[in-house]
């Protein structure tokens, strides 16, 4: 538990003429509280009556701020027991970048650990096959669905569509220890370029679970097309990573500065 003297809270911490909600204000105090790692993994929040009290707002207010707090995957909420944090700030951030993705995620491969959570074969939906441009008679895919943890922590829940093919160019048996970039190059068809679209969303039930986060918590999310040297999709995959372990890193830069247009830098 936290030192006591550290927890104090007044109603100086909040400001009613501020044009900024109560609950609003109460959540980036406690958040500002949690990053900063004055609550600390598995430390337990006051309880809502004695925020109550301490700031001089309604208990209403308190649990929204609370809930918020939940739904953002900083604290865990329990009857009984109440509301204790599961954000770890010493846990590490994994950093992408749109100028080194292949390397990156190669080296992700190897600086990550991977759980193969499950692994089938079946007809590709045609959104798949549209996307991995399937015709004839590959129609079949191999489904990969793995979850990916540093340092012990769940950052991203990965869902990968394979055509069946290229898939026979490894054992299945890798995909529970090799990053899918190697067993590609080792299938022949290592990936050289790719298109990809990044989103927000909620984490749904089944992904919040898995990532260790509550249902409805931010997200990051990337899908995204392999191609090989060919021009053949040889994969396709959504990924959604927590937005407290993943960020994206962009430089961009001006040659011109009478320019108004900005590009990546090489």
């Amino acid at each position: 538990m936290p030192d006591t003297a550290m927890m104090r809270f007044t109603p100086t911490d909040i400001d009613e003429s501020a044009g900024i909600p109560l609950y609003q204000q109460i959540y980036n105090l406690l958040r500002a509280r949690i990053m900063d790692g004055t609550m600390a993994l598995n430390d337990r929040l006051p309880a809502e009556q004695d925020l109550t009290q301490a700031l001089g707002v309604s208990r209403i207010t308190v649990k929204r701020a609370m809930n918020e707090l939940a739904v953002a995957g900083l604290v865990r909420r329990q009857r009984g027991i109440g509301t204790v944090v599961i954000y770890d700030v010493a846990a590490p951030t994994v950093k992408g970048s749109f100028e080194t993705m292949i390397d990156g995620l190669t080296r992700m491969g190897v600086e990550t650990e991977v759980q193969l959570l499950d692994c089938t074969v079946g007809t590709a939906s045609p959104a798949i096959s549209e996307a991995l441009e399937l015709s004839g008679k590959i129609t079949s895919v191999q489904r990969i669905v793995r979850l990916r943890r540093l340092d012990g922590e769940p950052f991203s829940y990965l869902v990968t569509y394979i055509p069946y093919d290229v898939s026979e160019g490894y054992d299945d048996a890798q995909l529970a220890t090799e990053s899918l970039i190697k067993l590609l190059e080792q299938a022949g068809h290592a990936p050289v370029e790719a298109e990809q679209t990044i989103t927000a969303t909620s984490a749904e039930p089944a992904v919040a679970a898995n990532l260790g986060v509550a249902p409805g918590s931010p997200l990051l999310r990337i899908h995204r097309v392999m191609k090989d040297a060919k021009g053949r999709p040889v994969q396709d995959i959504t990924a959604h990573y927590r937005a407290d372990r993943f960020e994206y890193h962009m430089r961009l830069n001006r040659s011109n500065a009478a320019e108004a247009d900005w590009t990546t830098e090489k």
